[in-house]
């Protein structure tokens, strides 16, 4: 039956009660590089216990752990997320269906992921503090976008302040990391995912 906005009930349910499943994937990927629970504690420096949660879904990790986990796992934290959710060729993420990850830091701050499943596109939302000390470097283009606040962002060698409404563009394989500069920044962050193959100008 179809209801208001051209969605049909079966699939304005299914919107919303989809959950991802992170411990799913990162015990596929652990699974994959043939590794036991106790390796990746070693690795990541986290309890066997708390990774036996998480792999169960009785645990929801922060994403400064989850970070921890895909370094371990010789990935990203944001392949992880979206290796738990199926893709779809059309997908609404609502404001309130996921509240997102704690980075770690601020028990105000969350990370919630804007894309579901391994699509070409990966997009994630980061409002309040978040870990300023740790460095980035992805393997193809990402844009920032500042929402709300502001954020300095370490990038090439130069140190770069933005604003509400300000972007920042980096290419492939530049190190950077950022953090907000004030509570309340919520900094949007769009990049080409690790799986796609990086374009190659043929003129280079």
């Amino acid at each position: 039956m179809i209801v208001s906005g051209g969605e049909t009930r079966g699939s304005q349910v299914e919107e919303e009660t989809s959950e991802r499943r992170i411990g799913a994937s990162i015990r596929r990927r652990r699974r994959a590089l043939d590794l036991t629970l106790a390796e990746v504690a070693a690795r990541s420096g986290l309890s066997s216990p708390f990774l036996s949660q998480v792999e169960n879904d009785r645990a929801r990790p922060s994403m400064r752990s989850l970070q921890r986990v895909a370094d371990a796992l010789d990935t990203t934290a944001v392949q992880l997320l979206a290796a738990g959710e199926t893709p779809r060729r059309v997908d609404i993420v609502r404001a309130d269906a996921d509240p997102g990850l704690d980075p770690g830091l601020d028990p105000t701050a969350r990370v919630r992921p804007l894309v579901r499943g391994q699509q070409q596109m990966h997009a994630l939302e980061f409002t309040g503090d978040q870990d300023g000390g740790r460095a980035f470097r992805h393997r193809n283009d990402e844009l920032m976008y500042v929402a709300d606040g502001s954020a300095e962002v370490e990038a090439d060698g130069r140190t770069h302040r933005l604003g509400r409404g300000d972007t920042l563009y980096l290419t492939g394989g530049v190190e950077h990391r950022w953090r907000a500069l004030e509570a309340g920044t919520r900094v949007l962050l769009v990049a080409v995912a690790d799986h796609v193959e990086a374009v190659v100008d043929p003129r280079s």
